[in-house]
């Protein structure tokens, strides 16, 4: 495994060594000895999720408070995403900044989203498995999040927005000044 730091401190990505013969590839999607031993950070992943999108579906920007915080480490199984993190972090050098990269099943990266973070992607193929190990279990009462669009953060999502297909509940979403407040 190769660690590429970020931009944002703390959060890497993390590319698997992979192998690949007549029969296909082969890889470990995850190996604590090896994560802790390139990064230096333990973490004890307790929960794994896993969305299935169409070309355009946008997730986020999402993230937990509190105790109920989460680290994710992230990755696409199937299909491309564009991945997009923000630090929400007050006390971080990289405070208010955010991230993106493409990870797909072709590179297979992965991206480790430390807690205090706001996360999402968007799918750019015509359809993403977008994985998730979690070191927190998800509870509603702690959810928040960030409006993908928001002006302040001006992020980039690879499409146009008449190809974005967001949820609801994520258009409701507050702007990153009503988040960090």
């Amino acid at each position: 495994m190769e660690i590429q730091n970020t931009p944002l401190e703390d959060c890497v990505i993390v590319m698997p060594r992979v192998f690949k013969d007549a029969r296909g590839i082969f890889f470990e999607t995850f190996n604590e000895k090896a994560f802790q031993q390139a990064t230096g950070i333990t973490i004890p992943f307790i929960q794994d999720n896993q969305s299935c999108s169409t070309r355009g579906v946008l997730r986020g920007l999402h993230f937990q408070t509190g105790a109920m915080a989460q680290a994710k480490l992230v990755r696409a199984a199937k299909g491309q995403v564009l991945d997009v993190v923000v630090d929400l972090r007050k006390d971080s050098e990289s405070f208010g900044k955010s991230f993106s990269v493409v990870l797909d099943d072709e590179n297979h990266w992965q991206l480790f989203v430390p807690r205090g973070f706001a996360h999402g992607f968007i799918t750019l193929s015509e359809t993403s498995i977008f994985c998730y190990k979690c070191d927190n279990f998800y509870d509603k009462e702690s959810e928040a999040g960030i409006i993908y669009n928001d002006a302040t953060l001006s992020i980039d999502w690879h499409l146009s927005e008449e190809e974005f297909i967001v949820s609801e509940k994520d258009l409701e979403l507050p702007t990153y000044e009503e988040a960090i407040r």
